[in-house]
């Protein structure tokens, strides 16, 4: 299958993207440290079916770190279809990117034609404490000790464990990790939030929706997925069972079967 691959010079930044199969354009967004890689077991299988764009956000994989002044990961998808041409799509993400795949849904509910949050976060959301000292603890060590260090305690993550305990997924991820240059570890992100945050506007999203979990993914994404699920009209759910926080790693052929049998009915 022919790929395109290329560096998109939009929005004030350089995003790595790839691009391949022929449809309706389905894209998917990775989470927090990942990259593009993470989709290898859904890129192909979905190109068969649909225009499948894959990218790596702003300060992951192969795209420019954000070192100049503030910008939106909604921002950058937009101005990323529009440097592929693409008017509208299906938009899926993981974790990081499922938060901002639902925040795209409320910027541009114009080019999105159906939402696929999948072990998602959300804007606006209050963590659960554990959850948020965890992610302090994770700041701290890279300050303290640097990245391998922190990237150490970011692996120890309940989120991870059921993924590293696959040893058909453990090295993949590991690796994908290990790439991560960890600059948000260390710098303070010029991220801008979506004003007001998604978790205020859940209901007035109008787009087929299928939020998508794994069974042993932590609490406070299951309490994400519940409030997603209660808040956006006629959203469905579904709980991959046995798989925690990277369900489309540790079970693709269940995870791809759920997904493109959710889009051919759209």
């Amino acid at each position: 299958m022919q790929k395109q691959t290329g560096v998109a010079e939009v929005n004030g930044t350089r995003l790595y993207y790839e691009v391949a199969g022929s449809g309706h354009p389905l894209v998917l967004i990775h989470g927090m440290s990942l990259d593009t890689r993470m989709w290898d077991a859904q890129f192909e299988p979905f190109a068969h079916h649909y225009q499948v764009v894959r990218y790596d956000a702003r300060g992951f994989g192969k795209s420019a770190l954000p070192t100049g002044g503030s910008y939106a990961h909604t921002d950058d998808l937009k101005a990323l279809l529009e440097y592929l041409e693409i008017a509208h799509a299906f938009i899926l993400g993981l974790s990081m990117g499922g938060g901002i795949a639902i925040d795209f849904a409320l910027a541009h509910p114009e080019a999105t034609d159906a939402l696929l949050p999948v072990d998602s976060r959300l804007t606006g959301w209050q963590p659960a404490p554990e959850f948020a000292a965890f992610l302090r603890a994770v700041r701290l060590r890279a300050k303290e000790a640097g990245i391998e260090a922190a990237r150490a305690v970011w692996l120890s993550s309940p989120a991870f464990m059921p993924a590293l305990a696959n040893p058909e997924v453990a090295p993949r991820l590991a690796q994908i990790i290990g790439d991560y240059s960890g600059w948000h570890w260390l710098n303070d992100n010029p991220l801008r939030a979506l004003a007001p945050p998604a978790v205020q506007r859940l209901d007035t999203l109008r787009v087929p929706t299928l939020i998508i979990m794994g069974e042993r993914d932590f609490p406070d994404c299951h309490a994400i997925a519940d409030t997603l699920h209660q808040r956006i009209p006629k959203a469905q759910k579904v709980v991959i069972p046995r798989v925690g926080h990277m369900s489309n790693m540790e079970a693709p052929e269940r995870f791809n079967a759920l997904v493109l049998g959710f889009l051919a009915e759209e």
